[in-house]
């Protein structure tokens, strides 16, 4: 080879080399600024978020309401007398028509048998009047008495007929005095506290009664609403028609179901000084989860929500035109959504507007968020605020 053929392999060797230096140093700058630029990027925000679902959701209105007895009644005697016994036992349930208490009969038996007797007389007397007014009209028809004397016998008969007439008014009185000794329940329920004990004279006139009746299956619960709901529940009732109102009964501390029942009543005015109306709900209570006396909460089902879009209620957030969310999109930023809330309950609103079932919205950790900014799921039982302190 020729001093001119080495030259061009030098000067080749010499070109090889430096291209291969100037594509490791580009190589290498890229990597140091993809380096740079991840390292400028922000991290990821932690934070908690949920699914809108689709679901049916329960419209209701809440209230506070007192239990009382479906019908409360004190038994008290209607005659005079001595209390020979007390059948019942405090606590008991008793039916309509059992015997509680009996007062000694025996003045009043006597009273109807004389009423008896004297309507037995009385008879007897119209008997033999009737008897003579028969042989005095046949007399007057021939002429052998005067008219006087038929008139005045017509007259005697016809006392003695309503002597007897008053005579059975006196019988019928005497044996509702009788029975008035024979105390049975009025109601069926649970009797109270005895009030009288066997051995004392009780009287018609006293007020205390011998024991109170207070019907607790079923049972009622009073409870009020505010006036601005009233043309809510008159709505809800036109639409169900003949089916009565649900409400359901919750324990006050524990907010426990206590029963389900229906609406019988929404009083017929508002009251002025506390702007609420009164309502009268009715419940079963076979197991006897409701007493009288107690405070419940209640709430009243004016219907349902078919496929409402829910959202857990921390989502909704205010902002300077409205009420807004922060939606997750599928690349993890977030975009900032308008909403309209139809109604809010139990820590979940329903959103007539702005959010679709399936959408994934921030609950948590908002207070960093803003739009286009990336976001990231929240470690299970850390808080954002915690997560976002240990990445500083």
């Amino acid at each position: 080879m020729g001093r001119g053929g080495t030259e061009s392999l030098l000067v080749g060797g010499v070109i090889a080399v430096v291209l291969a230096i100037v594509a490791v140093r580009v190589v290498l700058h890229r990597a140091d600024a993809a380096e740079k630029a991840k390292a400028a990027q922000p991290a990821a925000i932690p934070v908690v978020t949920a699914t809108v679902a689709k679901e049916d959701v329960p419209i209701f209105l809440t209230g506070i309401g007192t239990v009382q007895a479906a019908q409360s009644v004190t038994v008290k005697v209607r005659v005079d007398g001595q209390l020979e016994k007390v059948t019942f036992t405090e606590g008991q349930d008793v039916k309509q028509g059992d015997l509680l208490a009996q007062i000694d009969p025996r003045p009043y038996q006597a009273l109807l048998d004389q009423a008896l007797a004297q309507k037995g007389r009385d008879e007897a007397t119209l008997a033999n009047a009737q008897k003579d007014l028969e042989r005095y009209t046949t007399l007057f028809a021939q002429d052998s008495i005067q008219q006087q004397t038929l008139d005045t016998q017509k007259a005697t008969v016809n006392q003695l007929k309503a002597g007897i007439q008053s005579d059975q008014a006196q019988i019928d009185n005497a044996r509702v005095q009788l029975a008035y000794t024979t105390i049975r329940a009025p109601v069926s329920g649970r009797t109270g506290v005895r009030l009288v004990d066997a051995g004392n004279i009780v009287h018609a006139t006293d007020t205390t009664g011998l024991v109170v009746i207070n019907q607790i299956d079923p049972i009622a619960v009073v409870f009020t609403l505010p006036e601005e709901h009233v043309p809510k529940v008159n709505e809800a009732m036109e639409k169900a028609g003949a089916t009565p109102l649900q409400v359901q009964a919750l324990g006050r501390e524990t907010g426990e179901a206590l029963g389900t029942g229906r609406l019988l009543l929404v009083n017929n005015q508002i009251d002025t000084a506390t702007g609420t109306v009164q309502l009268k709900a009715q419940f079963p209570n076979k197991a006897h989860a409701l007493w009288p006396g107690q405070y419940v909460n209640l709430r009243l089902v004016l219907g349902t929500r078919h496929d409402a879009a829910t959202v857990p209620e921390a989502a909704v957030q205010r902002g300077p035109e409205g009420l807004i969310a922060y939606v997750v999109k599928p690349d993890d930023s977030v975009e900032t959504r308008p909403i309209r809330v139809a109604r809010t309950q139990e820590g979940k609103a329903i959103v007539d507007e702005g959010l679709a079932p399936g959408t994934r919205v921030i609950v948590d950790g908002q207070y960093k968020v803003r739009a286009g900014v990336k976001v990231a799921e929240a470690k299970q039982g850390a808080s954002p605020i915690a997560q976002q302190s240990e990445k500083r």
